[in-house]
């Protein structure tokens, strides 16, 4: 099993969005502190991948993570849904204790 995955409607989705704003399909996962439950989920798209980069690619895009946000991480996957609440990306973390109703912070 690797680190983190990233499914196949994230990866179409970012690589939509990179090809539209010209750049690398290349989408970053960091971890920041902050939100109601304690940590929050920041994406991004980023430039390069760094030599500490934990990194996975599916259909030409490459998900990248920090290697001190990976530990908050592991085993996760980022999908991309589409419901009646918008479109957005979602991170489902096995090492979330505990979640917000919004969805984009967490505590371990």
């Amino acid at each position: 099993m690797s680190d983190i995955d990233l499914t196949p409607s994230a990866a179409a989705r970012v690589a939509a969005i990179a090809t539209k704003q010209g750049k690398p399909a290349i989408l970053r996962l960091s971890v920041e502190g902050g939100g109601c439950s304690g940590f929050q989920y920041r994406f991004g798209l980023a430039e390069t991948i760094e030599a500490e980069d934990v990194s996975v690619e599916r259909d030409g895009v490459t998900l990248v993570v920090d290697d001190v946000s990976i530990d908050l991480v592991r085993g996760s996957a980022v999908d991309f849904v589409s419901d009646l609440g918008g479109q957005a990306f979602k991170v489902t973390n096995p090492n979330a204790t505990a979640g917000c109703g919004c969805g984009t912070s967490f505590s371990v």
